[in-house]
């Protein structure tokens, strides 16, 4: 295990569930873990550390399996939900023991969901971002996505092995800039929320417009952070996160037997107007998945001009959100 302080917040190794996984922490108190999502690292936490720490909880923000600073696993199969439940699992008894409080946004979201179903003895509570539990409580086959997107809709082409990690190593620095901005609620207002689909013969970054200049919740210093965290993985910087979808389809098999099942811990729920998972996921549907499947429900926030990176895009409202919400936990 290593150690080191950078700045207030401290960064350590852990060894959980055969993967050497790297954390970010600061404060004491209940924990509090953070799950972040593609193509990101435990950065994109940074605007949580201090209002959680400062209202008495210790933070824990993961580079999750594959990511960042943290080992990856050479083979695809070792990126299931039940491999990345595993290692919340393990991170949990190495920081003490639950139940602890878990907020998930993106891919971070399922596993955040999966965990508090299949463990809820170690969650007292979990925060979905963006993402919210759908019925296998990971994503849907990829044959539905075929069928409603076609064959360049951008999860199907993640799945081609060796083309979108070479295309997304090329340039880290354009990958984060053009993702981040592309997802988010900058993009010009006239570009409503969309699925991203690869057109036949083009890349997944040539329909991802270059912003003229960056929006003013992330920097130049914030794409070299997240920049940073994948330099020295040469063309696997973006490996790991990709096999994650490459088991879309698998985890649905591992989870059959989860079908339908709710989870039954309390849960908030929080996302923007602009999020392209509500091209995904129409109203109706959200509202139903919502209903059945977090029946424990404290609340749901829409956040109005936000689009996907929404911890990022709006600090101040996921903070405030998360604080009612750890409140009424504790309540």
């Amino acid at each position: 295990m290593t150690k080191q302080a950078y700045g207030l917040i401290a960064h350590r190794d852990v060894e959980v569930n055969g993967v050497r996984l790297h954390v970010a922490e600061q404060g004491e108190g209940p924990v509090v873990l953070l799950l972040h999502g593609f193509p990101e690292s435990w950065y994109s936490w940074r605007h949580q550390f201090a209002p959680l720490v400062e209202a008495g909880y210790r933070v824990v923000a993961v580079d999750q399996r594959g990511y960042g600073r943290s080992e990856q696993p050479e083979s695809v199969d070792a990126y299931t939900l039940l491999h990345l439940v595993g290692d919340v699992v393990g991170l949990i008894g190495a920081l003490g023991g639950g139940p602890v409080v878990l907020v998930g946004h993106d891919w971070g979201a399922p596993v955040a969901w999966t965990t508090a179903t299949l463990r809820p003895d170690l969650v007292r509570g979990v925060a979905g971002l963006s993402v919210p539990p759908v019925p296998t409580l990971g994503l849907p086959p990829l044959a539905q996505a075929r069928e409603r997107f076609g064959e360049g809709f951008y999860q199907i082409y993640f799945q081609r092995p060796g083309v979108a990690d070479a295309e997304l190593a090329r340039d880290p620095h354009a990958t984060f800039r053009r993702i981040l901005y592309s997802g988010s609620g900058d993009r010009p207002r006239s570009e409503q929320p969309r699925a991203w689909v690869v057109p036949e013969g083009q890349t997944l970054l040539d329909g991802l417009p270059e912003p003229e200049k960056l929006p003013d919740w992330f920097s130049e210093a914030d794409i070299e952070a997240f920049v940073a965290d994948v330099a020295g993985l040469g063309e696997r910087a973006f490996t790991g996160g990709l096999n994650w979808y490459r088991n879309i389809d698998r985890n649905n098999e591992l989870l059959a037997g989860l079908h339908g099942r709710p989870v039954e811990v309390p849960a908030l729920y929080v996302a923007g107007d602009r999020d392209m998972v509500g091209a995904l996921i129409p109203e109706e549907a959200m509202t139903l998945l919502l209903e059945h499947l977090a029946p424990k429900l404290v609340r749901r926030v829409t956040l109005p001009g936000v689009g996907h990176w929404t911890q990022q895009e709006a600090p101040a409202e996921v903070n405030a959100a998360l604080l009612d919400f750890l409140g009424h936990l504790d309540g």
